[in-house]
């Protein structure tokens, strides 16, 4: 189980993947070494599974956000899933429950980039029973990970 250390130490490890380990052991009165250490077996455990970072994609021209759910037929899932997972406007792709199997986060530049991987990414699909989408407008929280 996790102690108040570890939890705090991924609190802050998700604000801030980049603290230093003497800063991060500074706030819980350990050593930088015992830090480490922690993390090392929080990694070894799978409780983090990867550290990153979060890239503006509205600054690299994104600047149009849309989120995608598709109900597709059972046969072609496996399919459909493969190709989207090898599109580069396609930033998450999640298999749900519920009429919409597969709920899709893509980022594009603007309204006729939209429309043309509409048109040549969806659209084109076999399989392909019902589409919905929606553009984000704007973000008033995002949070990766857990709260602790």
């Amino acid at each position: 189980m996790l102690d108040s250390i570890d939890n705090h130490i991924l609190q802050r490890l998700a604000q801030n993947s980049r603290i230093s380990y003497t800063d991060l052991a500074k706030e819980v009165g350990l050593s930088g070494v015992a830090v480490k250490e922690r993390i090392d077996r929080l990694v070894n455990q799978g409780i983090i599974e990867q550290f990153s970072i979060v890239i503006s994609a509205e600054k690299l021209g994104k600047k149009i956000s849309a989120y995608l759910e598709l109900e597709v037929e059972p046969a072609h899932l496996d399919h459909i899933v493969e190709v989207l997972k090898d599109n580069d406007r396609v930033a998450v792709l999640y298999e749900m429950t519920g009429p919409c199997i597969l709920h899709i986060h893509i980022l594009v530049e603007d309204l006729e980039e939209m429309g043309r991987f509409m048109h040549e990414s969806i659209y084109s699909l076999d399989g392909l029973v019902r589409v919905e989408n929606q553009i984000l407008l704007k973000r008033h929280k995002n949070q990766d990970g857990l709260n602790i």
